[in-house]
């Protein structure tokens, strides 16, 4: 499935009767309910994060916030190619993780952080600082007229992003009204795991890494993730193929959250495997099934635009 040809924000704006603020403040989304030409994108920063927005025709549900991962889709436009999820009424921001992109360092450094030390070098930067990035985010959506002030966002992330979006339920900063993860790590242990398969290296643990372990591990903060009634409808996505995050962290995430879910809510909460898929989500009946997955969840659990 291709992503449509975007059209000008600025037409898409003025046939939804949106405008543009004072004072440097635009208008990036129309109005609830208010119908435009056809899906638009527009490049652009929210609180100094690199951000894509991709607005559809209609927006009904609160925006859902993507992450993208270290590898393919490792930006926010790869994951925008990847799963533009049109079919999901909602307005979807794909945003940028700290030291990539735009943010990148010089070149090397980030390979070189993460040979010294993955803990403190890169995860604690990029996946616990991504999620800290939130609060300012929605801040900003608000200001630009997307999101309602008593709405919650949808959350989704890949891999590492995956990690980010655990962290950030888990620490409740923003409300979260559902998410979505794809072959995520579950936090910094299920990432060392990956590494160390991944180089054949030993990753040398220290006091401070544990402590950041323990802090980013989605079963340990299974009680945190849970709260709030109702708890956040979460989708956990696994690769049937996947040979780099290990399923057994998202079985083991799933264990620790149904007890904090029980009978009421067990609706909200699933592991689903995805057949045919590796890692990396590639063009495939696979990548067809993922996107009719992420974008039923969505439409079933995200929050009115309007609420």
């Amino acid at each position: 499935m291709g992503v449509p040809r975007a059209i000008s924000i600025l037409s898409l704006l003025l046939a939804a009767g949106a405008c543009i603020a004072g004072d440097g403040e635009r208008r990036l989304c129309p109005a609830p309910g208010a119908t435009a030409p056809g899906t638009a994108t527009v490049s652009t920063t929210l609180a100094g994060v690199p951000a894509i927005l991709r607005v559809p025709r209609t927006v009904e549900l609160a925006p859902i916030l993507l992450w993208h991962g270290f590898g393919p889709p490792a930006s926010e436009r790869e994951l925008m190619e990847l799963l533009p999820l049109d079919g999901v009424p909602a307005v979807k921001v794909y945003l940028g993780l700290p030291l990539f992109g735009a943010r990148a360092p010089a070149p090397g450094e980030l390979a070189r952080r993460q040979t010294e030390d993955l803990a403190s070098g890169v995860f604690e930067p990029v996946v616990m600082a991504a999620a800290k990035e939130l609060p300012a985010i929605v801040a900003a959506l608000r200001a630009a007229g997307c999101l309602d002030r008593d709405a919650a966002v949808g959350l989704f992330g890949f891999s590492a992003g995956g990690a980010a979006a655990f962290y950030a339920l888990a620490e409740r900063d923003v409300s979260a009204s559902a998410a979505v993860v794809l072959n995520a790590s579950t936090g910094l242990g299920a990432s060392v795991d990956a590494w160390e398969r991944a180089t054949g290296g030993s990753y040398a643990w220290t006091d401070r890494a544990r402590a950041l372990a323990a802090r980013s591990d989605a079963g340990s903060r299974a009680a945190d993730i849970a709260a709030g009634e109702p708890p956040p409808a979460l989708l956990i996505l696994q690769g049937a193929d996947d040979a780099m995050v290990d399923g057994v962290h998202a079985a083991a995430a799933l264990e620790a959250l149904q007890p904090h879910y029980g009978e009421v809510h067990a609706g909200r909460l699933r592991l689903q495997a995805i057949e045919g898929m590796a890692h990396a989500p590639a063009a495939s009946a696979a990548l067809e099934a993922l996107r009719a997955a992420i974008s039923a969840w969505f439409s079933r659990h995200l929050d009115r635009a309007d609420t």
